[in-house]
């Protein structure tokens, strides 16, 4: 399902204001990925990039082609582990923060 121009700009204008709204959706991006769920993580990944650093900058962090980036994290796209950790590095940076993985029962 395609995202509405209104939820994107809604999604923009919250993450401007909201570092823990930025932060809360780089994290649970982490999450679905580790948990398997790879479709929302891209989705979410994708949601963070868009609001924040944007593909343009997010290529010249990670030395790779804004389309590819934004193919990799398509619908369809099947980002291999290597870009995918250059992605979560680069946006980790950016956003100035470390982030941990933790076990739960």
């Amino acid at each position: 399902m395609a995202l509405t121009r209104k939820f994107r700009e809604t999604v923009k204008a919250r993450a401007e204001n909201d570092p823990d709204f930025r932060i809360g959706l780089l994290t649970e991006a982490v999450e679905c990925f580790v948990n398997g769920e790879a479709a929302t993580g891209k989705a979410l990944l994708r949601d963070y990039i868009n609001a924040t650093i944007g593909f343009q900058e997010l290529a010249k962090a990670t030395n790779k082609k804004p389309e590819s980036l934004m193919r990799m994290l398509s619908d369809k796209g099947n980002p291999r582990a290597d870009n995918l950790s250059e992605v979560f590095a680069a946006v980790r940076a950016y956003e100035g923060i470390t982030l941990h993985v933790a076990a739960a029962q």
